[in-house]
């Protein structure tokens, strides 16, 4: 099995130094070294070369991204990161070939033109937001959404090149109690269930 981690990580002087998020980022890849996965990694933040992160996507079975939330979405770089590495991925058609649509077959849906068929991809977030704030309609931010939904925008990047979108593992409540040793056991028991 192969498997890329994307790590999204993105310092914010006087915020956040990115450990966190690499240390959970680590945590991934030495649980999936040490089952025999192969792994490669790519950190956004120390730079990349677009072609060759569209050629890792191709190769891997899975990917998998290690993310912030920064004001309920993903850093800025990783935005751009997915701008770059689609846009070239869809130019010379190797992740995504079109839409799906075509005027001689109407009944093709929206987000069918995908040529990632067979791969999967998983998110991994660590949220200041408590794990409460999910999945109750009695919450004021959410009203019952799951991360799932929240991070849809996110996935569908994925979904919409033919692949398999697994649920996400998330870290909560990470600035007024960190990621635990407990965090990280419940991130290995989910990888053990998703990622094969």
């Amino acid at each position: 099995m192969k498997v890329l981690i994307i790590n999204s990580r993105q310092p914010i002087e006087g915020m956040s130094e990115g450990k966190l998020n690499e240390h959970v980022a680590d945590t991934i890849r030495e649980h999936l070294t040490g089952k025999g996965y192969e792994v490669r990694t790519t950190v956004i933040v120390e730079g990349y070369n677009i072609e060759q992160e569209v050629e890792k996507h191709l190769w891997a079975d899975i990917i998998i991204t290690q993310s912030p939330v920064y004001w309920f979405g993903n850093p800025w770089i990783y935005k751009k990161y997915v701008d770059e590495v689609f846009n070239a991925g869809l130019l010379k058609p190797r992740m995504v070939a079109s839409d799906g649509r075509t005027r001689s077959d109407p009944i093709k849906q929206y987000g069918t033109g995908g040529l990632m068929q067979g791969k999967k991809y998983m998110l991994s977030l660590t949220w200041n937001a408590p794990k409460e704030a999910f999945d109750d309609p009695q919450q004021y931010l959410f009203q019952g959404k799951s991360v799932d939904e929240v991070f849809v925008f996110n996935t569908a990047n994925y979904r919409f090149c033919g692949v398999e979108i697994l649920p996400s593992f998330s870290c909560h409540d990470v600035l007024k109690q960190g990621v635990t040793e407990i965090d990280m056991q419940r991130l290995r028991l989910h990888l053990d269930e998703y990622v094969k």
